[in-house]
């Protein structure tokens, strides 16, 4: 088992710098599972936050349509805080009607304000963009906020000299939080067309309080040290409470103190949970908020993620999704060394969201298909390709983005565990950009058969990968592409 997972938090310090251990949960019987069978999973109140909700709390939403309009009702109804923190915010119709909505709601409510938190460098680029879409809204109102956070990676001649899009390859705010007043949606989509109509992501919406202030809390800290926008200057300004620019001074001594003020912030919310007496009586469901942000030198969700495979017992089955298949080494051999039976959807290359872009980028696909046959070769070797399986996505007309897991106890043939969030379980994602997902534990029954449609939704249209990556061109240069600057995507 493991013990104190929040000990190996900071898995690589950054060079000349002490890594910092958050506080252990304390065991308390209220945030304990009832059930007998759910005991594999109690490492899980060691290694998080943990908010007691019951199932029938959360939603899960299967289609990017009625994500929409889930997110458009939401910001109708708030009365008090609304906070959007995702890649960017869409320049199309869709996200014209959704600024339409918030400037209507805040018209009619002079008590509500709204926070956007978006990636400085995917925010701002081209002449119409997310923060121009987002000025006119500024402009009207002093309740509406928006925050840019800029990777401290992006720095010196390399700030000057990369172009839009190249320059997004050093570090992003991914996270993908949308919150209205006490509902959290916690997903992988953006706030843009494609994610309204017809590209497959996953959206989970619980109804919880507590849950929501954390996110509110963590979304804050984050913008601490992101750029801040005001609707009097063109010029994103720091933060009052924030004294380092992300491309001066040293990086080191900019990730320090980011990484010291979310640490704090985690600390903060342990010691309360650990005090506090009203927990949720009737709980059938614990949600466990983890956050990766590895350029700033965190690394959590992945320490917990590795976990679960390595504590996966006999018999037991994890189901895996993601966007974009460019798993860590770690990841692999987790996958690999594990005693779940294991599959794993991914974008077909038709499904994949760069496919035909110009230039490099239209190469993207074929690197995916390249590191997923070398992790099917890697099997093999090993001898567990019988226990590990793989499944491309593919749809007419659609392209695929969704991602988590669904862990089956053993011999289940629901799941008791979701982990949902903006993580692709990729290079990127673990050391790169800033991520969190939630960690879903439950023993209501119907919120398990409404996860395991979710999973079932998805992988009905997946097709077994292995015979097609193995067969499939991959041109020469993608071969060195790959070789060089795997971590990048």
């Amino acid at each position: 088992m493991i013990r104190r997972l929040f000990a190996t938090f900071i898995e690589q310090p950054i060079q000349g710098q002490t890594a910092e251990i958050l506080p252990s949960p304390k065991p308390l019987s209220g945030r304990q599972f009832s059930n007998v069978r759910l005991q594999s999973l109690s490492w899980l109140h060691g290694a998080a936050p943990c908010f007691p909700v019951r199932g029938d709390c959360i939603t899960v939403i299967h289609d990017p349509r009625v994500f929409y309009e889930t997110v458009l009702t939401k910001c109708a109804s708030a009365k008090k805080r609304i906070i959007l923190a995702s890649l960017y915010l869409g320049i199309g119709q869709l996200e014209t009607s959704l600024i339409s909505v918030l400037r209507e709601n805040l018209r009619e409510n002079k008590q509500l304000k709204i926070n956007f938190l978006l990636d400085f460098t995917r925010g701002t680029r081209g002449q119409v963009n997310s923060r121009t879409t987002i000025m006119p809204l500024m402009e009207e109102s002093d309740n509406v906020s928006l925050s840019l956070y800029h990777t401290p990676a992006l720095r010196g001649i390399t700030k000057k000299l990369a172009p839009p899009r190249w320059n997004e390859l050093l570090g992003l705010q991914h996270m993908k939080v949308y919150l209205f007043d006490n509902s959290v949606i916690i997903s992988g989509a953006n706030l843009s067309n494609d994610y309204f109509t017809n590209r497959q992501d996953r959206y989970i919406m619980i109804e919880n309080k507590p849950l929501a202030d954390f996110y509110a809390g963590l979304v804050n800290k984050v913008q601490e040290f992101s750029l801040q926008v005001s609707s009097k200057d063109a010029q994103p300004k720091l933060h009052k409470s924030w004294q380092h620019l992300p491309y001066e001074g040293t990086q080191s001594e900019f990730a320090q103190e980011a990484r010291h003020r979310i640490f704090s912030y985690f600390s903060d919310v342990i010691e309360r949970q650990n005090s506090a007496m009203d927990l949720e009586k009737d709980a059938d469901t614990w949600i466990f908020p983890v956050i990766e942000m590895g350029q700033l030198g965190i690394h959590h969700d992945s320490v917990v993620t590795k976990a679960l495979f390595q504590n996966s017992q006999p018999n037991s089955r994890i189901r895996m999704a993601t966007g974009y298949f460019n798993l860590t080494p770690e990841y692999m051999n987790s996958i690999t060394d594990c005693q779940a039976e294991c599959a794993i959807l991914m974008a077909h290359p038709n499904a994949n969201g760069f496919k035909g872009a110009k230039g490099p980028a239209g190469g993207i696909p074929d690197a995916y298909t390249l590191i997923a046959r070398q992790f099917y070769e890697k099997l093999k070797a090993a001898k567990q390709d019988h226990r590990v399986s793989l499944f491309e996505y593919q749809q007419p007309g659609w392209t695929y983005h969704a991602k988590g897991l669904w862990y089956y106890l053993p011999n289940s043939s629901l799941p008791s565990m979701t982990l949902i969030g903006s993580s692709n379980f990729g290079e990127r994602s673990v050391n790169r950009d800033l991520e969190t997902q939630v960690c879903i534990v439950t023993e209501n029954e119907d919120l398990q058969k409404r996860l395991e449609a979710e999973c079932q939704n998805l992988y009905r249209l997946g097709s077994a990968a292995e015979s097609e990556i193995t067969k499939r061109e991959i041109p020469r240069w993608v071969r060195g592409v790959v070789s060089v600057f795997k971590n990048f995507f």
